[in-house]
C-alpha cells in the first residue's frame, strides 16, 4: 500500500470542517451563513445508510441540525467529501438525500466537497431520473471543487479553511513550493492554538508534501520574508519533523526491525540539521549557488552537524567551498 492509499482523506476533511465549521459556512456558503441562527449548528452521530439496490452502506460524512434567523425553522446540512471523482456520487447524493429526508422530515442543504486532483472539469452537482421525454426527478446540490479554485484568489484571506484548502485547489507544478509558503505564512498570522495549529499545518503537509528539488526552491523562498514569520514557519516544519521521528520509530516497532527505527530517527534529525543549515548559510552568506545547494544537501548527519559549528565562521561563498573542499582531502 502506498502512502497516498494510507492517508485517510475522509477523516481529515470531516476533522478540519468540524473545527471550523464557521469559518467553512463563511467562507462557501456566505448566503446561508447569513441568514444561520448563531449557536444553532448542532452535529449529529454517524448517519449509516444501506443502498438496498447493491447492498452497500454507506456513511453520511457530516450532518447537522440548524435554525434559519428569519422563523427559526430548522434544516438539515449535510456536507459530504468526496476524495475522488466517481460517476456513482450523485446517485449517492440522492440516496443520502431520501434517508435523511425520511428520518428528519426537514427541509436538506446538501453541499460536497469534491478534493480530487483529476479530472479538472466539473463535476455534476445534481441527480436526474428521467422517462421519455419527462424529468421525474431532480436533485440539486451544492458542490465546492476545489481544483476549480484558483490558490492565488485566496491568498489574502486570513481564514483557516482557506488555509487548508489552499493545498488542494488548482495551481501550476512550479508553484507547489509558493503555495506551501502561503499556506504556512497565513497560519502563523492566523496565531491559532497549539491543537488547532497543528491540524492545519498537518493537513498542509499531508497535500502539499515536497520533493527535493520543491524543498530547495522553499527554503530560498523562505529566506525571504520577515524574519519574525521565518521564525514561526521553522517552528512549524520543526515539529513536522518531529513528528517524523515519531512516525519512524512506530513503524520500526510495528515491523519488529531496530533498524526502522533507528532509520527514522537518524532520518529525522538529518532533515532538521539540513533545514537549519540552508537557513543560516542563506542569512549568512545572502545567496547560494545551485552547485553549493545540492553539495550541502548531500551531507551526511555528521558532516551537516560539523558544518553548523563551522559556517558560524564563514563571511563569504568562497568560505563554504573551501570548507567543502577539505571533506574530500
Amino acid at each position: 500500500m502506498t502512502e497516498a492509499e494510507r492517508i485517510d482523506h475522509d477523516r481529515l476533511f470531516k476533522e478540519l470542517i468540524l473545527t471550523f465549521s464557521d469559518d467553512f459556512l463563511a467562507q462557501f456558503l456566505s448566503d446561508l451563513a447569513a441568514r444561520l441562527r448563531p449557536q444553532t449548528l448542532s452535529f449529529t452521530g454517524t448517519e449509516l445508510f444501506t443502498d438496498v439496490t447493491s447492498g452497500q452502506k454507506y456513511a453520511a460524512d457530516l450532518v447537522a441540525i440548524a435554525q434559519l434567523q428569519d422563523n427559526e425553522a430548522e434544516f438539515v446540512l449535510h456536507i459530504e467529501h468526496q476524495s475522488g471523482s466517481k460517476s456513482n456520487f450523485p446517485r449517492r447524493m440522492w440516496l443520502y438525500f431520501s434517508r435523511l429526508h425520511e428520518k428528519y422530515n426537514l427541509p436538506i442543504c446538501q453541499v460536497a466537497v469534491l478534493a480530487f486532483d483529476e479530472p479538472r472539469r466539473a463535476d455534476p452537482d445534481y441527480y436526474e431520473v428521467r422517462f421519455l421525454d419527462d424529468t421525474v426527478l431532480r436533485l440539486q446540490y451544492r458542490t465546492i471543487q476545489l481544483n476549480r479554485l484558483d490558490w492565488q484568489d485566496f491568498v489574502t484571506r486570513d481564514s483557516p479553511i482557506i488555509c487548508a484548502f489552499m493545498s488542494k485547489m488548482r495551481m501550476r507544478s512550479q508553484d507547489r513550493p509558493r503555495v506551501k509558503l502561503e499556506c504556512l505564512l497565513m497560519l502563523v498570522h492566523l496565531q491559532l492554538d497549539e491543537a488547532r495549529s497543528q491540524l492545519l499545518s498537518g493537513f498542509i503537509d499531508t497535500y502539499l508534501r515536497l520533493n527535493a528539488e520543491e524543498e530547495a526552491i522553499f527554503q530560498a523562498e523562505l529566506a525571504q520574508v520577515l524574519p519574525q514569520n521565518q521564525e514561526g514557519i521553522m517552528e512549524i516544519v520543526t515539529s513536522w519533523m518531529e513528528q517524523g521521528i515519531e512516525q519512524g520509530i512506530e513503524r520500526g516497532i510495528e515491523q519488529g526491525i531496530e533498524q526502522g527505527i533507528e532509520q527514522g530517527i537518524e532520518q529525522g534529525r538529518k532533515q532538521e540539521a539540513l533545514a537549519l543549515n540552508l537557513r543560516l548559510l542563506s542569512r549568512l552568506l545572502d545567496t547560494l549557488s545551485s552547485q553549493q545547494e545540492e553539495a550541502v544537501r548531500n551531507l551526511s548527519l555528521t558532516q551537516l552537524e560539523s558544518l553548523s559549528e563551522a559556517l558560524l565562521d564563514f563571511t563569504a561563498p568562497a568560505d563554504l567551498d573551501a570548507w567543502l573542499r577539505q571533506l574530500g582531502e
